[in-house]
């Protein structure tokens, strides 16, 4: 009897192993992907991403939310003066840091209002505390989201001076310490050590 036993047991371990090393069929919904660092998925024969968590577009990339700023910024086409300008001032390291920060983030359109020869005199060494000041004024404490800024509202800056919001209509502006008003183009872009809001004007403060 104990003899059977052990053949029945032995036929039926080999049965397993064998099926499991069978290809198992698919549903019609699912694709050949592999895995990468970053969590996410390549389907197979591909080069293109599929993000697997939500995101918001920006500059043609998608800004993930398990991501500090200052990787994420750096991804996006339309942030690239911006990124450049927080090297130059050594914020990378900052900006990666755990905050949380809300930083409104000028477009490479809105560098592009600033005089020329304003812009590249702020990205000579000589004028990096002056840089520092002018991104630093971009950037308050705590994550606000668009939901959380209300007309009239005051913002203390990282740089000292303060921003008014301006609601009108459903849209959300900041106005600077220069009268300067600057219109949020993309609200609410979610990040690991808080929230980006995309603007088209840099923001000057008094001191700088």
């Amino acid at each position: 009897m104990k003899s059977k036993h052990i053949l029945l047991g032995s036929a039926l371990a080999t049965t397993l192993i064998f099926a499991g090393c069978q290809p198992q069929p698919r549903t019609e919904t699912e694709t050949d992907t592999m895995m990468v660092e970053d969590d996410t998925l390549i389907p197979a024969g591909s080069g293109a991403m599929i993000a697997t968590e939500d995101g918001v577009m920006v500059g043609g990339a998608m800004m993930l939310p398990s991501r500090p700023i200052a990787v994420n910024a750096s991804d996006a086409q339309n942030l690239t003066t911006l990124v450049a300008a927080v090297k130059q001032a050594e914020l990378v390291e900052t900006l990666s840091g755990p905050g949380p920060f809300t930083v409104f983030a000028p477009t490479n359109a809105a560098f592009e209002k600033v005089p020329e020869a304003t812009l590249q005199g702020l990205m000579t060494p000589e004028q990096k505390p002056q840089l520092t000041s002018l991104l630093t004024y971009h950037v308050v404490p705590g994550r606000l989201d668009s939901t959380m800024l209300t007309n009239g509202q005051k913002l203390k800056t990282v740089q000292g001076e303060e921003l008014t919001v301006v609601v009108t209509n459903g849209t959300v502006m900041l106005r600077d310490a220069m009268g300067n008003t600057a219109t949020v183009e993309t609200a609410d872009v979610e990040q690991s050590n808080g929230i980006v809001h995309i603007i088209d004007t840099v923001l000057m403060p008094k001191k700088l």
